[in-house]
């Protein structure tokens, strides 16, 4: 289905990444992390983009960006900035090692109102949106057994805390089986009073 859609104008499927962005010196901070993990036990796919926390990841048509884009506006304008704690490391065994977000709630309030958009992110029933449980900032991940067993045990020892002001999320885009996302909209948070009613005008 994707080849036969893919030269028809709306029907590109693309590969969409909702987030939430750290500023520029925790950015930093999180990115000598990676690198410090990469130059010491080199992961076949390091991690070289901008770090984020990533909130929802979907695939869907093209033609379906304007209404995700209202929609997403829609649930930013009542969403209130909220502090996101990060404290330490955990890990996915056997192949992924991340910072540890500490306050999970808020962000698992903001992916509970994300879900209301569900049917907007769901090209066909091959591509369900995958909204993420547990939020977490990756430090590596795809780590062969050695790289995780050996890298977990000096990372579960090791100290990071950072704190995020969420006052917004960004949208990504790539289209699909490419590599490089790039940016669609962000959505400041705005905290002002808005119905779920209203928000499915833009279904």
């Amino acid at each position: 289905m994707e080849k036969i859609y893919s030269t028809m104008p709306g029907y590109r499927l693309n590969d969409y990444l909702l987030v939430i962005t750290p500023n520029e010196e925790l950015r930093k901070r999180i990115i000598a992390v990676r690198k410090n993990f990469n130059e010491k036990f080199a992961p076949s796919m390091p991690l070289i983009g901008k770090p984020h926390l990533a909130l929802v990841h979907f695939v869907t048509w093209n033609m379906m960006e304007d209404k995700l884009v209202n929609r997403f506006h829609h649930i930013a304008m009542g969403m209130t900035p909220f502090k996101i704690e990060l404290k330490d490391f955990a890990s996915f065994p056997t192949h992924t090692i991340y910072i540890n977000v500490a306050t999970k709630i808020p962000v698992q309030n903001l992916i509970r109102d994300l879900k209301t958009a569900q049917k907007l992110m769901k090209a066909d029933p091959e591509h369900d949106p995958h909204f993420i449980a547990e939020p977490f900032i990756p430090v590596a991940r795809k780590l062969l057994p050695w790289q995780y067993e050996k890298g977990w045990l000096e990372y579960s020892h090791t100290h990071f805390t950072a704190k995020i002001i969420a006052d917004g999320m960004l949208l990504l885009k790539r289209p699909l089986g490419e590599k490089v996302y790039q940016v669609v909209q962000r959505f400041e948070f705005m905290n002002l009073p808005v119905t779920t009613k209203q928000g499915e005008l833009f279904f």
